[in-house]
């Protein structure tokens, strides 16, 4: 009896596939948190709909990375591409502003972002693996 297997796709592949997974659902996140901010308070039927199927989406999306991503890294990300997208977009959008002091620690979040990234690349967790 011979049995045949689905060969895995490699770790980085899966690594690669997990960060569009999240970046996917940050981009969600940002068309939820827009989308409830034109909802009105989900008295807008349209921006309501809208609001629901972004929510659906950024629930699918981020659980699906976090098959391969540690939570604690996933989360952050993905509610910093959540927090910078409104931030950045909202005053596009909507009737708010963007000042210098926001835009700075804006900048702050991504800098975080960026570091968690790195963080999780495979020659960072093979030292930290070592280390400990």
């Amino acid at each position: 009896m011979t049995t045949t297997t689905t060969p895995r796709p490699a770790r980085a592949e899966t690594t690669r596939r997990a960060w569009l997974m999240l970046l996917l659902a940050g981009g969600f996140e940002v068309g939820y948190a827009l989308s409830v901010n034109g909802s009105n308070g989900f008295t807008q039927p349209l921006w309501s709909g809208v609001a629901v199927v972004f929510f659906l989406g950024t629930l699918y999306f981020l659980s699906v990375a976090l098959k391969a991503i540690d939570v604690g890294i996933g989360y952050a990300v993905w509610a910093g591409i959540g927090a910078i997208g409104a931030a950045v977009l909202g005053p596009v959008l909507f009737d708010e502003h963007l000042t210098l002091a926001k835009a700075a620690w804006l900048a702050v979040i991504i800098a975080g972002v960026v570091w968690l990234k790195l963080a999780d690349r495979p020659a960072s967790r093979a030292a930290a693996e070592a280390a400990g």
